[in-house]
């Protein structure tokens, strides 16, 4: 299969996917179409940070970029959707701390995601242990029967165990077919592309404010 996709064009997919998901969930929740694309975009943030953490030249100021940014986004994630979760940008950064924990003491990576699972479900971010789990197999992406089988079963098992929820997520079993045709190449310069989750949340957010007060 031939690989084009640059990380840039990854990076410009997962910001439009996101959106899709976030415009579906605040404007048309009844849409589920929305949240069926939208599911697709997690993947390829967890794709994008495995990239970032094995390339980064320093790992201290990529964690601290993502905690000032998921502090700052944060009022506007509470605002924007009204949960009490902690945003995505805080569970990215428990994925960075486990995945370079698991490179640089391999004997023990396993002990390192389920403790990572475990602080994501208790500080109660966004994807929570699903979401450590996911950037765990993505890690090891192989475009490989078995890497794929690794993929589908979790996804199957949640179908049977929580019908719901692994039904509504059940799309994102497609994502790794990007990461399939990914050059690894980094592309054009995002410097707008952790702005971007912030930005769009407030953006979204005043769009149905104003919507409210119009309406009322």
């Amino acid at each position: 299969m031939r690989s084009f996709l640059t990380n840039y064009q990854i990076k410009l997919l997962a910001a439009s996917l996101m959106l899709i998901d976030h415009v579906g969930v605040v404007f048309f929740p009844e849409v589920y179409w929305l949240r069926v694309l939208g599911r697709l975009s997690f993947p390829l943030f967890a794709w994008l940070l495995v990239q970032g953490e094995a390339h980064t030249h320093n790992i201290w100021k990529y964690g601290l970029r993502l905690l000032v940014l998921g502090l700052i986004s944060q009022p506007f994630f509470y605002l924007t959707f009204e949960t009490d979760n902690l945003n995505i940008l805080f569970t990215l950064l428990i994925g960075l701390l486990c995945l370079r924990a698991a490179r640089t003491v391999p004997d023990v990576q396993l002990l390192t995601w389920v403790i990572g699972g475990a602080v994501a479900s208790l500080s109660n971010v966004d994807y929570g242990a699903y979401g450590i789990a996911l950037i765990a197999v993505i890690w090891q992406f192989r475009p490989t029967l078995l890497w794929w089988a690794c993929w589908l079963l979790p996804h199957l098992f949640l179908l049977y165990a929580l019908p719901d929820y692994g039904t509504f997520q059940f799309p994102v079993v497609l994502a790794p077919l990007f990461l399939q045709v990914a050059n690894h190449q980094p592309g054009a310069k995002a410097r707008w592309f952790y702005l971007f989750y912030p930005v769009h949340l407030l953006l979204l957010y005043l769009i149905r404010l104003g919507i409210e007060q119009n309406a009322g």
